[in-house]
C-alpha cells in the first residue's frame, strides 16, 4: 500500500508538539524528557471536558494537533483510534467500586471504560459525524492501527486521520502491565497525488519477524520500547529528518515494513 502522509500530531515526555520535536528527533537539539501537561479540550462542552481522563485528552488533543497541521477540516477526514489498554484509571476505578461492599458503579466512569469513548468524545469535540474505528492489539496497537488507517486512505475517498495513545495505569495495573510515561501520536493519510505532504509511505507485511528498527538516543528508545504507542518513533524520526528510510515495526508474529519517500 501507498499513502501521502499529510500531517503529524505528537504529545510527549519532553515532546510537546511536532514542530518543536522535529529538531530533537534530528538529533540537532537535546532530549529533555520533562513530564506531559495536559490542556483541557477546550471543544468539548463543559460538561463533557469535566468527565475526561488524561488518556481522552491526550487522544484528542494529539488529533486536533495534526488536523490543523494538514489544513483539514473534523468533517473532511475519518479517524482510526488505536491504543493497547485505553483507560486503566477507569478500569481502576470500577475495579475498585466492585471490591467494595455497595459496588456502586459511577455511570460516567462506565461510560468511560468502553474502549471507543476518546472516538465519541472527538464526535462530541468537532461536530464530526464521519466513520471511526477503534482498535486494539495489545504491543503491537500502533501497527494495526496503521494498517487499518492506510487500507481506508487506499480505498476510501476521504483522508484518514490515525490518532495512537497509551497513559500508564496506576498500582496494582502498572506493575503487571508497566507503561513508560504517556504518549499520543497522529498522523493524517491520504491518496498520493491528492494534496500536499510531508512524505509518501509505502507500507508491506512481511510474514517473517525481523528485528524492530530501534532509535539512536538512548532515553527516545526507552520511550519506544516502553510504551506501546512509541513504536512509531522511528517513523516520526525519518519524517522529522526528511529522508528516505526503511523501518521495521513488530506485528505480532510478522513484521511491518515502512518506506518513506519524499512527498
Amino acid at each position: 500500500m501507498r499513502v501521502l502522509i499529510r500531517a503529524v500530531g505528537l504529545i510527549g515526555p519532553g515532546l510537546p508538539d511536532w514542530s518543536r520535536s522535529m529538531p530533537v528527533l534530528r538529533g540537532e537539539a537535546a532530549y529533555l524528557p520533562s513530564p506531559v501537561q495536559l490542556a483541557s479540550v477546550e471543544a468539548l462542552p463543559p460538561a463533557e471536558r469535566r468527565r475526561t481522563g488524561p488518556p481522552v485528552r491526550l487522544a484528542l488533543s494529539t488529533g486536533l494537533q495534526a488536523l490543523a497541521g494538514s489544513g483539514l477540516s473534523a468533517s473532511e477526514v475519518v479517524t482510526v483510534f488505536t491504543s493497547s489498554g485505553g483507560d486503566g484509571q477507569v478500569i481502576h476505578a470500577i475495579c475498585e467500586a466492585l471490591a467494595a461492599d455497595q459496588r456502586d458503579v459511577s455511570p460516567t466512569r462506565f461510560h468511560n471504560s468502553v474502549h471507543n469513548a476518546p472516538a465519541g468524545y472527538w464526535g462530541i469535540a468537532t461536530r464530526s459525524h464521519a466513520a471511526s474505528t477503534s482498535l486494539c492489539a495489545f504491543d503491537w496497537s500502533f501497527a494495526a492501527g496503521l494498517l487499518e488507517a492506510c487500507a481506508q486512505a487506499s480505498t476510501a475517498t476521504q483522508p484518514v486521520l490515525l490518532i495512537s495513545y497509551d497513559v500508564p495505569n496506576p498500582p496494582p495495573l502498572q506493575q503487571v502491565r508497566p507503561l513508560h510515561d504517556m504518549l499520543g501520536i497522529a498522523l493524517v493519510l491520504g491518496e498520493p497525488g491528492k494534496g500536499k505532504g510531508l512524505a509518501r509511505l509505502e507500507v508491506e507485511l512481511n510474514p517473517r519477524a525481523q528485528n524492530p528498527t530501534r532509535m539512536g538516543n538512548a532515553e527516545l528508545e526507552t520511550l519506544r520500547s516502553g510504551n506501546p504507542t512509541g513504536r512509531a518513533l522511528p517513523l516520526l524520526e525519518a519524517l522529522a529528518a526528511g529522508t528516505a528510510r526503511e523501518i521495521a515495526l513488530d506485528y505480532l508474529d510478522a513484521t511491518l515494513v515502512l518506506r518513506t519517500l519524499a512527498g
